[in-house]
């Protein structure tokens, strides 16, 4: 244990004697998880709304105004003809073109129903689909209202109640991205700074040479590796702290779960993290090897943990490969025990196999480390 402790403090000396790493470790996942957090939102807003009106009545100038009161349209201008309105849409001036028939008015007095065109940009075919959704609920908003205007006594529907559904939003009921995104933001700050750290820590000893002296001594595989990484282990912890705290200081993000459940959880989850980056540093020879390597890597995870992309959404192969991404169970956690104030019974699943992911990539990295006494 003595000799534990000896490369324990060697490397903590190591890493706060080196002045251009303190900022790596520390200031830049705090500016990180503050502008990713802010920037990486699925609401659509400041949509470039336009319009061809043909019809010129009350009705259509009405339908308009609904569109400019939302807070996701900007309507930028209407135009005489869609020939026109499209050619702005080329350009990249415009993203959605609605298009008032003539007699618009006139149809929805008489036949109580109409027609209208609305062309969208669809390059970005997610963006795309928000846009479609938020014109439909305005459209039929307006419909709503102008049906009950236009109804007269006599009509035989007169008396026919529409049925209305009325939301419940749990878990998040503000409906606000931000409560959704930092929870997961926190894990891809913890994950990508303790396994670089970890990775190249290990090479960087090969690079000087010091890694040949510590095969030759009488310490053990074991108590090597656990001094060398339990330093990013408590930095781990160290990161998640400070963001836990930045998200409730900064974002307001509730923590309904027991925090000391998520240090639990985040314990074994960190050693995957180190496990995989002490083995990935057993097969690399530079510092820059092991970075292109864990890039790899992580960019895989990240794209395939549903942090940014709904798993369900993913073809069918893909989501089976998603069943192997320790990230994955990480996000689902911190997610479940934050938000939704899940009890260790409720993250068991991914518990057990978070567990099972350490002791196998731990293994193989000790497996793989090769000592020469």
């Amino acid at each position: 244990m003595k000799t534990i402790g000896y490369i324990i403090q060697k490397e903590f000396k190591q890493i706060f004697r080196n002045k251009g790493m303190l900022p790596i470790i520390f200031i830049m996942p705090i500016l990180q998880l503050v502008i990713l957090s802010n920037a990486a939102t699925f609401e659509i807003r400041n949509i470039k709304f336009s319009y061809v009106d043909h019809d010129n009545t009350s009705f259509s100038r009405a339908l308009i105004d609904k569109f400019k009161a939302s807070s996701y349209f900007n309507v930028v201008t209407d135009f005489p003809s869609e020939k026109i309105a499209s050619s702005e849409m080329l350009k990249g001036n415009v993203d959605v073109i609605l298009e008032i028939p003539h007699y618009f008015e006139r149809d929805l007095s008489k036949d109580k129903k109409t027609d209208l065109s609305v062309i969208i940009n669809a390059i970005d075919g997610a963006a795309a689909g928000v846009e479609n959704v938020y014109i439909n609920q305005i459209v039929r908003s307006f419909n709503k209202n102008a049906i009950a205007n236009l109804m007269q006594p006599s009509d035989k529907n007169y008396n026919v109640k529409t049925i209305d559904s009325i939301p419940s939003f749990w878990y998040n009921e503000t409906l606000n991205y931000k409560t959704y995104m930092v929870p997961g933001i926190l894990v891809l700050l913890v994950t990508m700074i303790t396994l670089f750290l970890s990775g190249m820590n290990i090479v960087r000893e090969k690079e000087i040479g010091t890694i040949e002296q510590m095969n030759v001594t009488p310490i053990k595989k074991h108590q090597f590796i656990i001094g060398k990484l339990f330093p990013f282990w408590i930095i781990g912890f160290g990161l998640l702290t400070i963001g836990l705290i930045l998200a409730k200081v900064i974002f307001n993000v509730p923590m309904i779960g027991n925090l000391a459940l998520i240090y639990f959880f985040t314990a074994i989850y960190l050693l995957v993290v180190l496990g995989m980056g002490f083995f990935i540093s057993n097969f690399t020879d530079t510092q820059q090897q092991a970075m292109f390597i864990s890039w790899f890597f992580i960019v895989i995870f990240i794209l395939m943990s549903g942090l940014f992309t709904p798993i369900e959404s993913m073809p069918q192969w893909a989501q089976h490969l998603t069943d192997f991404n320790p990230i994955k169970y990480y996000v689902e956690v911190m997610r479940m025990v934050m938000l939704k104030g899940a009890s260790f019974k409720d993250i068991l699943p991914q518990f057990s196999i978070i567990l099972t992911y350490a002791i196998v990539m731990n293994g193989l990295a000790v497996w793989s480390y090769k000592k020469i006494a």
